[in-house]
């Protein structure tokens, strides 16, 4: 189906008077969804991408335009820096209160966690002791994952190091593994069914076409100048700095690599996690709402 068509459908079947999920692989058009039910119906748009929470970049992980910010309401985009931890439970507690406030939330991204967490609970790990996750960021993630229980390593993303390194910390830490703390999980923020979900069923070869085309655009907007405005505080162990596209640009503006080769690597890195982020919606959001393009 086009694009177009079937944002509209989709547009057509979201009931105005309750909570709205759009979940999906990156580059697949969600935003413009958001932005169609947002302008509609009313409600703001809240963030549930992890690259999108950081305030030191916009063009490089696609974070809505000022302009489009300007259309309707948006929540949780670049408000925390690049060195203050943030996490899925940081997230989860972040949306609770703008649920308590009684704004109708359209919630859009890619992180599949976050939706877990949100529509089926989140199990309340402590904090992970800086001696730890020190010591991890040093272990290689081949033998991170070699620590873990099976059960646990069955339920993530065995190629994510952040998640692998989590899972690894919590066991460290708490003595129980990752899966036994979640087994222990409380009811649900939002549970699917007082809210609309929706999951975008992408084909393949549509969506590799569209990542290459957005990181063309991402570079006229000004993505290196981006990138190169934060080269002497980068650091490749924080999570913000390791959004796709910043270690690539950051390599090239260092001399190492040329900039054709760090837009080769970007759109492969980034067609790599569109193809977890898929696998992710296929088999964890079977009773979503599809919206099927190609």
């Amino acid at each position: 189906m086009h694009i177009s068509a079937a944002l509209t459908q989709a547009l057509n079947a979201v009931p105005a008077d309750q909570p709205v999920l759009i979940a999906g692989p990156t580059a697949s058009g969600k935003s413009a969804l958001a932005l169609q039910i947002a302008a509609a119906q009313g409600g703001v748009i809240v963030n549930a991408d992890a690259s999108q929470v950081y305030d030191c970049w916009r063009v490089i992980t696609a974070r809505p335009s000022a302009a489009e910010e300007r259309q309707a309401p948006h929540a949780l985009y670049g408000h925390v820096g690049a060195r203050d931890p943030y996490s899925t439970g940081h997230w989860l507690r972040e949306v609770t209160a703008l649920l308590a406030t009684g704004q109708r939330p359209i919630i859009v991204g890619g992180t599949g966690l976050y939706f877990a967490a949100l529509t089926q609970g989140l199990a309340e790990i402590p904090a992970t002791p800086p001696d730890i996750r020190t010591r991890g960021d040093g272990i290689a993630l081949a033998d991170l994952l070699a620590t873990l229980d099976p059960e646990t390593a069955s339920r993530i993303d065995i190629n994510n190091r952040a998640r692998v390194q989590r899972a690894w910390e919590v066991q460290q830490s708490t003595g129980r593994s990752m899966a036994a703390w979640q087994d222990d999980t409380g009811p649900p923020v939002l549970p699917l069914s007082q809210c609309h979900p929706i999951a975008f069923d992408v084909d393949k070869n549509w969506l590799n076409a569209r990542i290459a085309q957005r990181f063309d655009l991402m570079l006229e907007q000004g993505a290196l100048a981006e990138v190169a405005a934060h080269r002497d505080s980068y650091d490749p162990a924080l999570p913000a700095h390791r959004a796709i596209g910043v270690p690539e640009l950051m390599a090239h503006l260092a001399g190492e690599i040329t900039l054709a080769q760090a837009k080769e690597a970007t759109i492969i890195a980034t067609r790599r996690y569109a193809k977890r982020q898929r696998t992710w919606i296929r088999n964890k959001m079977a009773d979503w709402h599809r919206v099927s393009l190609n």
